[in-house]
């Protein structure tokens, strides 16, 4: 859930090297941070089953939490600069900034800027669970429930993430029972074929003694034409048998081919946000210090412009959907082969 607070609040408590250095780096913190660290690449081929049973690591590294509060403040500076912001683990702005919240927990520009950072690293947790990566997944997981153990999205991060640890295992398990099943299909099928081949020879060869017992004795004036008849008939058998075996093998090739694989679809955990302002807090709904949500569709174009965008539901009615909705028509993504419709909701809270 992307929460947005007013404004006005926030850029009161923010710093103004913060506020600088944070603006260089949003331009290309989800796109470069998820493509080209390592701790956030995709994941090796079978690295999800791996992944499912590792334990979680601490949200803060023991080198990190060792470091004094001046070289953590500095350390903060140049990873938000170099666009760390909460990634490779052990080396990024996120951990700096709990571990130096740890030594001055009413430092107001530390809270600032967890505060700031919290929604990239939910959208950086997304990302990963959608290429199954739980340990990457987990270790966000980790520092946004020490930024903020009441997040809104920290029960629903938690849901999806052992859902889908569940869901690979399963799939394994299911995998595992298909190739086990489809080689003994196969290994039945070829003994069957081999008993039918086994019993079509006996009855030819109880045929052929059937047919020299009772066949007259060839005539002394043509014995050419008694064994031409005899290699027609044999040559006819034996084609016969030949085409069984034909037919036989192509029903297995056919039952043992895989189905064809179906066109992949683009998925909304595929979009990778460019720019995402917040909404605009209604003036009437801030001085009565209301908050809601509103849960909008919209529609990526391939060039990553959001081109239609509605709203599906809101608490409470009309009151926020207007500025979500025009919220969501700024938003830009990384461009995309076909467009792609998806939802997210947008919580409404004005603060304490």
């Amino acid at each position: 859930m992307y929460v947005v607070k007013p404004f006005s609040r926030l850029a009161a408590s923010r710093r103004p090297y913060f506020h600088l250095t944070l603006g260089l780096a949003l331009a290309c913190v989800v796109v470069g941070c998820s493509k080209d660290d390592p701790a956030t690449g995709a994941a090796a081929p079978g690295a999800p089953a791996a992944q499912a049973v590792a334990p979680p690591q601490p949200a803060v590294s023991a080198e990190v939490a060792a470091m004094g509060a001046d070289q953590l403040r500095e350390s903060a500076s140049t990873a938000l600069r170099e666009q760390r912001l909460y990634a490779p683990a052990g080396n990024n702005a996120m951990e700096y900034y709990l571990a130096l919240r740890d030594k001055q927990p009413n430092d107001p520009a530390v809270a600032s800027a967890l505060t700031d950072l919290q929604p990239y690293a939910l959208i950086a947790t997304e990302q990963s669970l959608g290429r199954e990566d739980f340990v990457e997944a987990q270790r966000l997981y980790a520092l946004m429930e020490k930024t903020d153990p009441q997040a809104p999205a920290l029960p629903r991060l938690k849901t999806s993430i052992a859902a889908a640890q569940q869901a690979v295992a399963q799939r394994a398990v299911d995998e595992k029972t298909r190739t086990e099943e489809e080689a003994k299909r196969l290994a039945d099928l070829e003994k069957q074929r081999a008993a039918q081949q086994q019993q079509e020879q006996q009855r030819a060869a109880a045929q052929l003694a059937q047919q020299q017992a009772a066949a007259p004795p060839p005539a002394p004036a043509a014995p050419d034409a008694a064994a031409q008849a005899a290699q027609r008939e044999a040559a006819q058998r034996e084609a016969d048998r030949r085409a069984a075996e034909q037919r036989a093998a192509q029903q297995t090739a056919a039952a043992a081919a895989p189905p064809p694989a179906a066109p992949a679809a683009s998925a909304s955990g595929d979009l990778r946000p460019i720019s995402m302002p917040q909404p605009r807090y209604p003036a009437a709904a801030l001085r009565a210090r209301q908050s809601g949500q509103v849960q909008v569709e919209f529609t990526v174009a391939p060039d990553g412009s959001v081109s239609a965008a509605r709203v599906v539901s809101a608490q409470p009615d009309r009151v926020f959907d207007r500025e979500a909705v025009a919220a969501v028509k700024r938003w830009r993504f990384q461009p995309v082969d076909s467009p792609v419709t998806t939802r997210r909701t947008i919580a409404f809270n004005p603060g304490n």
